[in-house]
C-alpha cells in the first residue's frame, strides 16, 4: 500500500507564489495580509472608541505609535527567542534587521504595541483601559487575517494528516524567496502527503475569540481592561493546543515548545487580572474646546453641521477627557450637560485606593480623576462618576500586527 493510496483526493491547495514583482518593488502577500489586518483592527477600534466618547479619528493617532512599536517588539521577541539564527555559528547579526525575510512574534507585537498605544493615549488624554477594551475584538480579527499570509508562504503547518482538509505544501525555493521550486516541466513541487493547516486553525479560533469578546462585552458591560483580558485568555487558550500541533523548528524548554510555555503563563496572568479587577465600564466626556457632544457613531449624515464645514471650520481635538459612568454619559449625549462637580473635588476620589492596586492603567501612573463627586452629591453619583477608579491620567492600549513564525 502506497502513501498516495492513503491520501484523500480532497485537499486544501497552497499558493505557489507569495511574492510578486512590480518593477523593482516586491509585493509580498504576507505584508498585504498584515496591512489589511491592521486596517480592520483600526476600523473596529475606532467605532468602539467613539461609542465610549472618544473623538473621531483618535485611533489613527494611536496607530501611528502602536503599529511601528508593535513591529519592533515582534521582531525583538523573535530575535531573542531564536538567537542562533543571527548570533550562532554561521549566523549573521545584520539579518536581525531583515524583517522582510520573516520572523515576527505575537507576544512581542502586543507588548510593543501596548507601549506605543500607551504613549499615544497619554498624549490624547485617554485612559489605558478604554483603549485596551476598545481594541479587544479588533486585535484577534487582525491576527486572523495576518495568518492568511502564512498560507501564501507555505509555512506554520502541522504534522501529516489524511483528513479532508489536509493541506498541500509546496517546496519553496531558498534562492528565490516567495516562489516554489519547480520541476523540469515547470510544475511546482509539492511535499509528500498532506498536513494540518495549523495557521488556519488559529485564524478560525481568532474569529471565534473576537465574537466571544464582542458578545460578552455587550452583555456584561465589561470595563477597566477586562474585555482585553478576556481576549488574551481566549487567544492563549487556543494558541496553547495549536502550538502543540506545529512541526516547524522552535526552541524548547523541558522538551516543550517555548511558545507553549508563554501561552500558559500569559493565560494565567490574564485570568488573574480578569478575576481580580472589577468596576463599571468607563465613558469619556471631552474637556476643553471640543466639549460639545458629537453625533453618535451610527448617526445620519443630516446631523453633520454643513454650514460649519463650508465656513472652513475644522474639528478641535479635546484637551483631554473626563471619566464618567454610563448614565452620566447618556445624559450628556442627550442634553449636552456635563455632570456638575461638587465642592469637595479636592478630597480623595471614591474607589481610588482600589484602582491604584487593581487597575493595570493605574500601575502606569496618572493624576486623580477630575470628575469625582463631592460630598454634597449623592453617593451614587460618585460611584458612577469615578467609582471605577479610572482617572484622566490612566493611559494605555495595545495594538500590533500578527506574527509570522512564532
Amino acid at each position: 500500500m502506497t502513501l498516495a493510496s492513503l491520501t484523500p483526493q480532497a485537499a486544501l491547495p497552497s499558493p505557489s507564489t507569495a511574492v510578486w514583482q512590480l518593477g523593482p518593488v516586491p509585493i509580498r502577500a504576507y505584508a498585504l495580509c498584515i496591512i489589511l489586518g491592521i486596517v480592520v483592527a483600526c476600523w473596529v477600534t475606532e467605532r468602539r472608541l467613539r461609542q465610549r466618547g472618544v473623538a473621531p479619528g483618535a485611533v489613527l493617532d494611536i496607530a501611528v505609535w502602536a503599529v511601528p512599536t508593535g513591529i519592533i517588539g515582534a521582531r525583538i521577541y523573535h530575535v531573542v527567542t531564536s538567537p542562533e539564527k543571527y548570533f550562532g555559528t554561521g549566523g549573521d547579526p545584520m539579518k536581525a534587521f531583515a524583517i522582510w525575510e520573516g520572523g515576527l512574534g505575537i507576544w512581542g507585537a502586543v507588548a510593543g504595541g501596548a507601549l506605543g498605544a500607551w504613549i499615544a493615549a497619554r498624549q490624547l488624554g485617554i485612559p489605558f483601559a478604554v483603549v485596551a477594551d476598545a481594541l479587544a475584538p479588533g486585535l484577534p480579527l487582525a491576527q486572523a487575517i495576518g495568518r492568511l499570509g502564512n498560507w501564501f508562504n507555505n509555512e506554520l503547518y502541522g504534522g501529516r494528516t489524511t483528513l479532508p482538509w489536509g493541506l498541500e505544501i509546496h517546496r519553496m525555493d531558498p534562492d528565490n524567496p516567495g516562489q516554489a521550486l519547480r520541476d523540469e516541466a515547470g510544475r511546482p513541487i509539492l511535499e509528500p502527503g498532506l498536513y494540518h493547516p495549523t495557521f488556519a486553525y488559529e485564524a478560525l479560533w481568532n474569529v471565534g475569540v473576537a465574537a466571544l469578546v464582542f458578545v460578552l462585552d455587550r452583555k456584561l458591560r465589561l470595563g477597566r481592561g477586562r474585555a482585553f483580558a478576556l481576549y488574551v485568555m481566549g487567544y492563549t487558550a487556543g494558541r496553547f493546543w495549536i502550538e502543540l500541533m506545529r512541526t516547524d523548528e522552535a526552541n524548547t524548554i523541558l522538551g516543550v515548545r517555548l511558545n507553549v510555555w508563554t501561552a500558559a503563563l500569559v493565560f494565567l496572568g490574564a485570568l488573574a487580572y480578569f478575576v481580580r479587577v472589577h468596576g463599571p465600564r468607563e465613558y469619556l466626556i471631552p474637556v476643553g474646546a471640543a466639549a460639545a457632544p458629537a453625533p453618535p457613531v451610527d448617526s445620519d449624515v443630516s446631523q453633520v453641521d454643513l454650514s460649519a464645514r463650508e465656513a472652513g471650520s475644522r474639528p478641535v481635538a479635546p484637551e483631554g477627557y473626563r471619566v464618567v459612568g454610563e448614565e452620566q454619559y447618556r445624559h450628556w449625549r442627550e442634553t449636552g450637560e456635563a455632570p456638575v462637580d461638587g465642592p469637595g473635588t479636592d478630597e480623595p476620589v471614591a474607589g481610588a485606593d482600589e484602582a491604584s492596586t487593581d487597575g493595570a492603567d493605574e500601575a502606569l501612573g496618572g493624576p486623580a480623576d477630575r470628575g469625582a463627586a463631592g460630598p454634597d452629591e449623592p453617593a451614587g453619583a460618585a460611584d458612577t462618576d469615578a467609582g471605577d477608579g479610572s482617572t484622566r491620567g490612566d493611559r494605555a492600549g495595545a495594538a500590533g500586527p500578527a506574527d509570522r513564525d512564532s
